[in-house]
């Protein structure tokens, strides 16, 4: 499972660079949120049931308003701007920093998830391997790449304001919830920027499998891991996307693997390491981060 979560998410940043290629950042995010709304709906009645869903959803209604914007409706729109810009494979060297900014936002916000020590070395050495990554972008690229710093920001933001406001909320109500107000949040945008003609079936294809395959079935995923290994096994994905998507990337679309992308990898996935003490974390369902 955990291999098959690390293939779908890496090659979700493929499919955004193959999906804006063709259509504005607003259509592409609605168009996902849209189809893994809709992908999650038919599975109610096995997973919680109509019922209990509704009740959930009112119960956690403003705490998933904010998660939907911060871990949704605004990441997802950032991310396919920034790789209109820049190479995929790149575009997931960046997320991978998520991690590094959960420990960097908790100094100010989570007194219990503080870290000191070779902790903190360890986020230091991962945003050396961001400053890396950047400092090797031309200027004009600069911007886009921190497009795509303010998505990890924005997913580490999430993941402990989840933490705190909806540890009681059931994993299921929170990802169709989240996606669902997303939907909501982004339909003006969607229809705004609709082309004036049909995408390609490449296009398409692409929009259909970043929120069927990239966030339903990968949030279903992601949260068994959780449930049947924990959470410590389960963010080990962590490490594997970004290598895979760089591998996409470069088989798929050509894109050129720069040693600067390397270098920039592998001190972020060390800052990673050391970061998050081994891999060691609290007990709780941390909060899906999809590309």
């Amino acid at each position: 499972m955990l291999l098959a979560l690390a293939a779908i998410w890496g090659a979700s940043f493929m499919f955004i660079k193959v999906a804006v290629r063709e259509l504005e950042p607003g259509v592409v995010v609605f168009g996902r949120v849209l189809v893994a709304t809709v992908t999650l709906l038919p599975v109610v009645p096995f997973m919680i049931g109509w019922r209990r869903l509704f009740a959930e959803l009112r119960r956690f209604a403003r705490p998933l308003v904010v998660l939907a914007l911060f871990n949704a409706s605004i990441p997802f729109w950032l991310l396919a701007w920034g790789e209109k810009r820049l190479d995929s494979g790149l575009a997931a060297v960046l997320q991978a920093s998520t991690p590094l900014f959960t420990a960097l936002l908790a100094f100010g916000f989570s007194r219990s998830d503080r870290v000191g020590g070779a902790r903190l070395v360890g986020v230091v050495v991962g945003f050396l391997g961001v400053v890396l990554l950047i400092g090797a972008q031309p200027q004009g690229d600069w911007l886009a790449a921190f497009a795509i710093l303010l998505t990890a920001a924005c997913y580490a933001g999430a993941a402990l304001y989840a933490g705190s406001r909806l540890a009681a909320s059931p994993p299921f109500v929170t990802s169709l919830g989240t996606l669902a107000i997303a939907t909501v949040t982004t339909l003006p945008f969607g229809i705004a920027q609709l082309p004036d003609h049909l995408p390609s079936w490449k296009v398409l294809g692409s929009v259909v499998a970043l929120g069927s395959l990239g966030l339903s079935v990968a949030y279903l995923l992601y949260f068994g891991l959780i449930a049947g290994a924990g959470a410590s096994y389960a963010v080990l994905v962590t490490y594997l996307v970004p290598a895979l998507a760089l591998g996409y990337g470069a088989v798929f679309l050509d894109e050129h693997i720069a040693p600067s992308a390397i270098g920039g990898l592998l001190l972020i996935l060390l800052g990673v390491a050391l970061g998050t003490g081994s891999l060691r974390l609290r007990r709780r369902v941390p909060v899906a981060e999809a590309p």
